[in-house]
């Protein structure tokens, strides 16, 4: 094993090793930090360029990007509240507030930190424990990955959000959403509406930036602040170097991050999706003092980055060791295996084990450079909080919407990024949690495979008392919710604070969507009854089950509090007011309006001239800047649509009515 390790070391430093890997590094901290790229499409824009190379500098420059990816990714969830890809979904819950709160370089300095030693520890944990992991990685079968999907929810309802139930329901509301389309299982299409569009189910990258990038952009420009909402003399505790000292403080919690970040990256599918969740909670479960977790404390920054760093490596076993690809991205690097010659299995434990340890290496190094790099111009990136929040709007909801626009390079994912903005901001100014959604998003294809082979192999209920490690999952769930509910591993909001995911108090903006929820739980339910094939309407059916009296329970207490609301407030009109005001869905209204004479321009003349104008016009109208300033910021948002999305990534514009 030793003699493996240090040979992979040669391996990864021999020339021209190095360059490739510095120049993946180099991409992929480009990638992973624009919104909706992320390392699954880099991977497949470098994948073709290393056909006619060798086989370590080929693999330096695809993991080196890859790698850095979950280092760069808090750039957009820390800076903007958007998750730069699903591996940095729980940093946005503290690392967006610290942001708010003048602490961006700060929350940097402590991410970036962590993230190296994640990712050197997690190479490290890996190369010790190969031998003891096999045998425990076999041990689990689909019923187990099942409820480990079902256990990462819970924990991601429990942990964002003041109300259990809205985050479980959410939850719910998330794998209804993954139904959409085909069924695997029978490639019968179910909830499509006729829609083409929609055979294929909903895209992923389009609801995450929609839910969580346009409602934070549309408060930025309907306040008219900056991002951070503290001039920087009044930011207190907030630089670089007090993050790096925050992660010396935390140091056992950075250690046990990486140790979970690593061997819960191992689970093939899972890992991503639940790492940084698990970690997040470990963190909140750890201290002594939860007051501060969801409002800005440094530990929730520390946690998850460490955690998403640190799986990168244990996510190379199950896709080396048995071909399981955990991920698109692991499956691209499976399919550059293949192409090199090489054959997953255990004999890249065993004969090839010099290039597999060449591999964990190279991701290690590309961690520490990354972190490094960053690190350098954290000074720069964290201005950005500091400026006007009508300088950044248009540019981000530029690469927000062609970021979008990557997914399927359909005008579908641009309506259903707007969809999902505008629900994504009734949900946060109604105190429902937006996290659970998305991680409901990634699981539920995995988890409804899973349901459906566990009821075929091992019988409808059984599986479900008679394997142990699904019953010590089950037992983790129903402590996990005990907890909960006593307080012991979430923190509790004070009753006026609304700060936070899932905080806010506004029982009027909340009642519209959990009714909103209800019809569309009772209309599935009743659609599921009329499938033909069982197996097409038992998932379904089992979500709706769970999510149906969960949303029932949230609509009573919504209409006793709104009764409530409207009596302190002395009639419906003055309550209802009242509730918009503090939503501000007035001026939010006119911010889609905006969007959507974009979108219908689009349809006119093509995003090249249709994301232009809408800077322009936003900067003079909402900013009050001059012609010569938004000309200029409009020529520059043409040139990134045409240049880097148009011509480098080569994407297909929309067909517009005037020019194609």
């Amino acid at each position: 094993m030793i003699d493996g390790v240090l040979e992979g070391l040669v391996l990864a430093l021999s020339w021209p090793a190095p360059l490739y890997l510095m120049l993946g590094i180099s991409l992929g901290i480009w990638v992973g930090a624009v919104p909706g790229l992320g390392g699954a499409v880099g991977l497949a824009l470098l994948l073709p360029f290393t056909f006619g190379m060798d086989t370590v500098p080929a693999f330096a420059l695809l993991l080196g990007m890859y790698a850095v990816t979950s280092t760069s990714d808090s750039i957009s969830s820390i800076m903007f509240g958007i998750p730069g890809t699903v591996a940095s979904q729980a940093t946005i819950l503290d690392g967006y507030p610290m942001t708010k709160k003048g602490q961006a370089a700060r929350a940097f300095g402590a991410a970036y930190t962590v993230s190296a030693f994640g990712g050197v520890v997690g190479a490290v944990l890996l190369a010790i424990s190969l031998p003891i992991i096999l045998p425990f990685i076999n041990a689990f079968g689909v019923p187990e990955f099942f409820m480990l999907s079902v256990l990462g929810l819970t924990m991601v309802g429990v942990l964002s959000g003041r109300s259990l139930l809205k985050g479980i329901t959410v939850a719910c509301f998330g794998l209804l959403l993954t139904t959409v389309g085909y069924a695997d299982a029978t490639g019968v299409p179910r909830f499509y509406f006729g829609s083409d569009y929609l055979l294929d189910g909903l895209p992923i990258i389009p609801i995450v930036l929609g839910l969580f990038g346009i409602p934070e952009l549309m408060e930025l420009a309907v306040r008219g602040t900056s991002i951070s909402r503290v001039p920087p003399q009044d930011s207190g505790e907030g630089g670089m170097w007090q993050g790096i000292k925050d992660v010396l403080t935390h140091r056992w919690l950075t250690l046990r991050s990486a140790l979970i970040g690593t061997y819960v990256g191992m689970l093939p599918g899972l890992g991503a999706a639940i790492v940084d969740w698990i970690a997040y909670g470990h963190a909140v479960q750890s201290a002594k003092d939860k007051s501060q977790f969801g409002n800005g404390d440094v530990r929730g920054v520390i946690a998850p980055e460490c955690a998403n760093n640190a799986h990168k490596s244990g996510a190379l076993i199950p896709t080396v060791a048995f071909g399981i690809p955990g991920s698109i991205g692991t499956a691209i690097l499976l399919g550059a295996l293949v192409i090199k010659g090489l054959r997953p299995g255990p004999d890249m434990l065993t004969f090839n084990l010099s290039l597999t340890m060449s591999m964990v290496w190279e991701i290690a190094i590309a961690n520490l450079i990354a972190a490094g790099l960053l690190l350098l111009f954290t000074r720069q990136i964290y201005k950005l909080a500091f400026l006007p929040g009508h300088l950044i709007v248009p540019g981000v909801m530029t690469v927000l919407l062609m970021g979008a626009w990557v997914a399927t390079n359909s005008i579908g994912d641009w309506w259903v990024a707007l969809a999902m903005g505008t629900i994504g901001y009734l949900m946060k100014q109604g105190g429902w949690p937006r996290p659970p959604l998305i991680l409901a998003l990634v699981l539920g294809g995995l988890m409804e495979n899973n349901y459906q082979l566990s009821t075929q192999i091992y019988g409808q209920y059984a599986w479900f008392y008679s394997r142990p490690m699904v019953v010590l999952i089950e037992i983790l769930i129903l402590v996990t919710v005990v907890l909960a509910l006593r307080g012991v591993i979430k923190p509790k909001p004070k009753e006026t604070s609304e700060a936070g995911e899932g905080a806010a108090i506004n029982p009027l903006i909340s009642l519209p969507v959990t009714a909103g929820l209800t019809a569309l739980f009772v209309v599935a339910f009743w659609v599921t009854q009329g499938f033909q094939q069982r197996a097409t309407g038992q998932f379904p059916h089992a979500i709706l089950i769970v999510g149906l009296p969960l949303v029932l329970l949230i609509l009573a207490q919504d209409v006793r509090a709104s009764v409530q609301a409207i009596r302190a407030a002395g009639g419906l009109g003055p309550a209802w007011l009242t509730a918009i005001r503090k939503a501000e869905l007035p001026a939010s209204s006119v911010f889609i309006g905006y969007l959507l004479a974009m979108f219908g321009l689009t349809y006119l003349a093509g995003q090249i001239i249709a994301l232009p104008v809408f800077v322009a016009a936003y900067l003079m109208t909402w900013g009050s800047y001059r012609w010569p300033f938004a000309l200029a910021y409009s020529g520059l948002a043409a040139l990134i649509v045409w240049g880097f999305y148009g011509e480098l990534m080569g994407l297909l514009m929309h067909d517009a009515v005037l020019f194609g």
